[in-house]
């Protein structure tokens, strides 16, 4: 029977360096996490290399690999040989012309217990994904491991509650949020407290309504790599926080970390028995929903 407790990590760290480098490290931290506790561990979103997309580049379509190559082969080892769950965000090619931005979820033993296409892709100065990626097409599901029930979302789901919403419904009992997200250095001291702190408090929403643990894994780093451009600075904070939005673990802003917690289930079903969100949702009357707008 599933433990009614377990320990999951999110990995903070720089990865601005070349796929074979950033690969090396990632496998190294994701030991340490074990060393410690960590039962499931997330990468950051596109682990391999650094954040290609602040420009419309083809060159950069040499990161993506084929399903089940170069990450899949190598993590796939590593969580058979320390029995743990390994997120694995990637930069997938899907055939010639298709491509996106996926993650696997590898179970205890190595196989594959679920992927994960990014579903809503941004188009921000210096965040050009729509460029490189097309939208996912698996849609929004909770993976079932042998430690946990979880969820991946990646990076710009994380502002959609309908996302977290039907994933949660399947029933996630975490949900990870692995993610490449930072500064414009030029409009850090205008803006740079509020856009961390939507970003904070849109999740802790998602946790709050749903009764769900959430989990987001960041980036740290000036990435600074498109010539004339004050690149991106990614502003790491990586959280962890409980089914009442309550922090158990943040990084920092500028520091590689391990960051852990414990979930803990009975605590999440005593959550729900004293605010039965799910209970009280009005099915019958959410049909427009579905709509782009309402005119």
């Amino acid at each position: 029977m599933k433990a009614r407790k377990y320990t999951i990590a999110v990995l903070q760290l720089n990865l601005n360096n070349t796929p074979e480098n950033n690969l090396e490290k990632c496998k190294k931290w994701v030991r340490d996490a074990a060393a410690q506790g960590a039962e499931v561990i997330s990468l950051p979103e596109l682990y391999s290399s650094h954040y290609f997309c602040q420009d419309e580049d083809v060159d950069n379509f040499k990161y993506a690999e084929p399903l089940y190559d170069i990450s899949f082969t190598a993590f796939s080892a590593l969580a058979k040989e320390l029995g743990v769950v390994i997120i694995v965000p990637f930069f997938e090619k899907r055939m010639s012309g298709i491509y996106h931005n996926s993650a696997y979820i590898i179970d205890t033993d190595g196989s594959e217990a679920g992927l994960y296409r990014k579903m809503h892709i941004p188009d921000d100065p210096h965040f050009y994904e729509k460029f490189y990626f097309t939208p996912g097409d698996l849609g929004f599901k909770t993976i079932k491991t042998k430690k946990a029930n979880l969820g991946t979302l990646i990076c710009w789901d994380q502002w959609y509650p309908e996302a977290a919403r039907l994933t949660a419904l399947q029933g996630a009992e975490v949900l990870f949020y692995p993610t490449a997200i930072g500064w414009h250095p030029q409009e850090k001291v205008q803006y740079g407290v509020n856009q961390h702190g939507a970003w904070m408090n849109v999740m802790k929403g998602h946790a709050v309504a749903n009764g769900v643990y959430v989990a987001a894994a960041n980036r740290i780093g000036l990435e600074k790599y498109v010539p004339d451009t004050n690149g991106i600075e990614f502003w790491g904070q990586s959280f962890i926080c409980g089914p009442q939005g309550e922090i158990l673990a943040q990084a920092s802003v500028d520091q590689e970390e391990i960051l852990m917690a414990e979930i803990d289930l009975d605590l999440q079903e005593n959550v729900r028995q004293n605010w039965p969100f799910f209970r009280d949702r009005r099915i019958d009357f959410y049909g427009e929903i579905t709509k782009r707008a309402l005119d």
